[in-house]
């Protein structure tokens, strides 16, 4: 659907710099750009560079002068150009409705203008909000709980008694609320034995959760992905976690059981984090950085690199005295 200039202006809450009536109709790099599309710059440098690209508008930093296109001038372009996608390039309708192939326990709920792709299976006491779109070959368990506007992509697999907020998105071969990794050991005969994987999950609204990832219910008690958290794909939680609101998850990573992650922390791909570790408010874990069990990271802003994971700058001092040794030999 096209939109004017004046219509994404308003819509981001950006000061439109030319004509208000240009149509847009997607979004695209500077350098892949063709008419319709909007690009963004965030550096004045570059300005020119997208004003003679083939794009019919530009979000940028600044424009103090009239261009041959419009500019959408907003203090942080690249969020602009963010929410701008949103109306250019919104998901094609899903018509509401239950494919006939699906199985529905009786029992299930399902709300308003739900759609239900093919192959998608529903237990009993499964409770699934209004506009939710569960996409093929999705397996629901027994009463879960999926709230309003969520987006279920192919094959993503839903245990007994996981609870999904609103507008959760969540991509295909994800797996909530497996068994946490928890075993007993017989010092008598070696073997090991299962310990109760009994708890829930919770994720809370306006979670995103990539392919592939697992997040384990709690073993007695309950893991908990916070409010707005985004987690990459391929990344594993496992039982007892306790994620705050907003952290950004990337790939590869695994967390193991009973750690805490608190509010706005980054953590980087391939991060380590052992057992009982606290990753306190607003700190950035490096990617590859190891986290040793029961640590405690503390630094708002902080970046920690590095296996045992420190603040970057004594782990950069650190190899900066082994180049020097290594040099010496």
């Amino acid at each position: 659907m096209a939109r004017s200039a004046k219509e994404i202006a308003d819509f981001v809450q950006a000061r439109l710099v030319g004509d208000g009536a240009v149509q847009l109709t997607g979004t695209a790099s500077i350098g892949s750009a063709s008419t319709g599309d909007l690009v963004f710059v965030e550096e004045e440098r570059d300005l020119p560079q997208a004003i003679t690209s083939r794009a019919s508008a530009v979000i940028a930093r600044d424009s103090a002068a009239t261009h041959s296109k419009p500019v959408l001038v907003h203090a942080k372009p690249r969020l602009a150009f963010a929410r701008a996608a949103r109306l250019l390039c919104a998901q094609p309708d899903r018509k509401p409705g239950v494919h006939p192939s699906v199985i529905v326990h009786p029992s299930a709920k399902l709300a308003a203008n739900v759609t239900i792709d093919e192959g998608v299976v529903i237990r009993e006491g499964v409770q699934i909000g209004d506009s939710t779109w569960i996409g093929p070959g999705c397996v629901i368990g027994a009463n879960a709980f999926v709230g309003q506007n969520c987006e279920l992509y192919p094959n993503v697999t839903v245990y007994p008694g996981v609870r999904l907020g609103n507008r959760v998105i969540v991509h295909s071969g994800a797996v909530l609320g497996s068994d946490g990794f928890g075993y007993v050991r017989d010092e008598k005969t070696g073997k090991y034995e299962k310990f109760p994987q009994v708890g829930r999950l919770e994720i809370e609204d306006d979670v995103e959760i990539g392919a592939n990832s697992t997040i384990d219910r709690g073993a007695l008690d309950l893991t908990r992905i916070g409010r707005g958290t985004k987690i990459d794909n391929l990344v594993h939680v496992g039982h007892n976690v306790q994620i705050g609101e907003d952290v950004v998850i990337a790939a590869q990573t695994g967390l193991s059981g009973s750690a805490v992650i608190e509010n706005n922390v980054v953590i980087g791909g391939q991060v380590g984090i052992a057992d009982h570790v606290r990753i306190e408010a607003g700190a950035i874990l490096g990617a590859q950085s190891g986290i040793p069990s029961k640590k405690i990271i503390r630094g708002n802003g902080v970046v920690f690199w590095g296996t045992p994971a420190r603040p970057i700058r004594e782990y950069l001092k650190e190899l900066a005295v082994l180049a020097r040794l290594a040099k010496k030999q």
